[in-house]
């Protein structure tokens, strides 16, 4: 495959997975050059594993890194696209708080609700033109 039809892909895949709510980098970076054609074009595409299971393992990771901010992204786009609920989310952060720690749970917690109700908000206002149906 081309590295343009791979970037292609990549870009494709970025907006899916994020919703539309994530701005594809310029090209010429080779940090996001390379996630693109690899992460976006050949791992987040691979079908063993669902885009909601794909969700699940990442959310647990970042939160077991402490990484609130894209705790937060992630719950919003996983709400947004429908792969996860709100009580989904809640049930999975109790969770993350049984294996990451309470403190480290604690700190999801604010971001995770600002992702949902983002989330909610923009469903609420047809928000989702890039949401897959």
């Amino acid at each position: 495959m081309s590295d343009e039809k791979r970037r292609a892909i990549g870009e494709s895949t970025i907006r899916d997975v994020y919703a539309g709510d994530i701005v594809v980098p310029a090209e010429g970076y080779p940090f996001t050059d390379i996630m693109l054609s690899t992460l976006f074009a050949e791992i987040w595409t691979r079908d063993a594993l669902s885009m909601r299971d794909k969700r699940i393992l990442l959310l647990g990771m970042i939160a077991a890194q402490g990484e609130k901010e894209t705790f937060k992204i992630q719950t919003k786009a996983g709400v947004k696209r429908g792969e996860l609920t709100p009580e989904d989310m809640r049930e999975l952060h109790l969770f993350i708080a049984q294996y990451c720690g309470y403190p480290r749970a604690a700190a999801m917690l604010g971001p995770m609700e600002e992702g949902i109700s983002e989330a909610q908000h923009d469903i609420t206002n047809n928000d989702t033109s890039e949401t897959p149906s």
